[in-house]
């Protein structure tokens, strides 16, 4: 792990009208690029590189705050320039940022297309290094009223039990689910068993009159929508 240097390049070295901080104060968060917004947690970059020029590197690197977001503690930590401190600052605010966006109960999301699902989920779930199986709980109008996360590790459909899949969903009266895991490898191809998964709960969906919309396989950055491609729908 590379330690500072005592000639780092703070953000004062910027001119007054470029220093980020400057900037946020005068004009507000919203105008500061995502590489600016970092290098105020960063305060400091390196010789010949500023903060700005450090945050940037980070968004290129893990491609942009999403990868960063999925990257592992080491793995940002293990950057030029980026210590423990550092990249326990830059997981906190991406970890506050999340959780804002969800805080407010009131504003259900509501899903109309395999997009909508990747867009509410994948910032949580590509970051975790495990496989997990969620079950997304919907209204008759497609608002989201429940997320249950049911499995942990491989979906080998013999250890799954679709009693459990769909216990939250009649608990909450839900009219609709949507099977959603991930991929830890990044390829979110869907696998034999994703298939034989999918088809045993839409079967069981159909008796317990609980439409399962689809089931949408997640990797880094990318998803596979079995209900687009038809598998395991039918």
């Amino acid at each position: 792990m590379v330690k500072e240097s005592p000639a780092t390049y703070r953000i004062t070295d910027l001119a007054s009208t470029d220093r980020p901080r400057e900037r946020l104060y005068t004009l507000g968060s919203g105008v500061l690029s995502n590489s600016e917004l970092l290098a105020i947690l960063l305060r400091t970059g390196l010789p010949g590189e500023n903060a700005v020029q450090v945050g940037l590197r980070l968004l290129q690197v893990f491609g942009g705050l999403r990868g960063l977001h999925a990257a592992s503690f080491s793995e940002v930590c293990g950057q030029r320039g980026v210590g423990p401190a550092k990249a326990a600052q830059i997981k906190a605010a991406l970890e506050l940022g999340y959780r804002f966006q969800r805080e407010n109960p009131q504003e259900k999301p509501v899903i109309h297309t395999p997009k909508d699902v990747f867009n509410l989920v994948e910032f949580e779930i590509s970051g975790l290094d495990h496989e997990e199986l969620w079950v997304l709980d919907l209204d008759t109008r497609n608002h989201l009223t429940a997320t249950n996360k049911i499995y942990k590790g491989s979906l080998n459909t013999s250890m799954v039990r679709v009693g459990e899949l769909f216990k939250p969903a009649i608990q909450h009266s839900a009219a609709s689910i949507v099977l959603v895991h991930n991929h830890p490898s990044g390829d979110p191809s869907p696998s034999g068993e994703d298939v034989n998964l999918t088809r045993t709960v839409v079967q069981s969906g159909k008796m317990l009159d609980i439409e399962v919309l689809d089931h949408i396989v997640i990797g880094k950055g990318r998803f596979v929508s079995l209900k687009e491609r038809g598998l395991g729908f039918s």
